[in-house]
């Protein structure tokens, strides 16, 4: 059950609010949010909604047209391929910069999430296994040193987990190779292995964003025309 929780500024939590409605389905490709819907359902202002939107669209969540409204990205082929070749350039970059430089800690670390993780998936803890899935895949953002890249990285985020959430449609298939995917890297960080460590990212990047692309609705011609 999708609640409203307290967040940071109310912003904030309204933006995590419609973030997770898109995220689950609830909100689907290409439907225009109503703000005074929105804001009746949150019980706030029409500007903090406003203001969520606009974060959304930053977040590549929200299209925001003008004279026309809001509405939910179109999670289409050209998305989802866009989405999965920037995330793997980006990895590619921090990863490489991380095998070299970690630190005993970060590797107590990577063993702790992938026992938590394995722990979510024993238990059927969807949320908290890709709240962690996250949570591993940033430990290596630390070493980017880059602003840009992890500015631009943070704001993929939402995407890739809505991404993932549809991938899920196909079974629980994605998440065993989430499992393999983290044991499997963390070996090659610890013999700082990176033509393995880049080669597993791309593997496993590749697989997801075939899971997602195979279950997306299939749109006639006409649809794509439409659009």
């Amino acid at each position: 059950m999708l609640t409203f929780k307290p967040r940071e500024t109310l912003t904030e939590q309204v933006a995590q609010h419609i973030e997770n409605l898109i995220a689950f389905g609830r909100l689907e490709s290409g439907q225009r949010i109503y703000e005074s819907a929105m804001a009746k359902e949150l019980e706030v202002s029409h500007g903090s909604v406003r203001e969520a939107l606009l974060l959304l669209e930053k977040r590549h969540l929200v299209r925001n047209i003008p004279r026309r409204g809001a509405f939910v990205t179109e999670l289409d082929e050209p998305f989802v391929r866009s989405l999965y070749e920037v995330m793997k350039l980006y990895l590619h970059y921090s990863g490489s910069k991380f095998i070299y430089l970690w630190s005993p800690p970060d590797m107590e670390r990577l063993e702790s999430l992938y026992a938590r993780m394995s722990e979510c998936f024993r238990k059927g803890q969807l949320m908290q296994f890709l709240d962690l899935g996250i949570e591993y895949t940033q430990t290596s953002l630390a070493y980017a040193d880059n602003y840009f890249i992890t500015a631009a990285i943070r704001d993929l985020w939402p995407s890739a987990k809505r991404c993932a959430f549809v991938a899920l449609r196909q079974g629980t298939g994605m998440l065993e190779d989430s499992l393999h995917h983290m044991r499997d890297s963390i070996e090659a960080i610890k013999v700082r292995d990176e033509e393995w460590m880049l080669r597993i990212f791309d593997e496993y990047v590749d697989r997801q964003c075939q899971q997602v692309l195979n279950s997306l609705p299939k749109r006639e011609p006409s649809d794509r025309a439409a659009r």
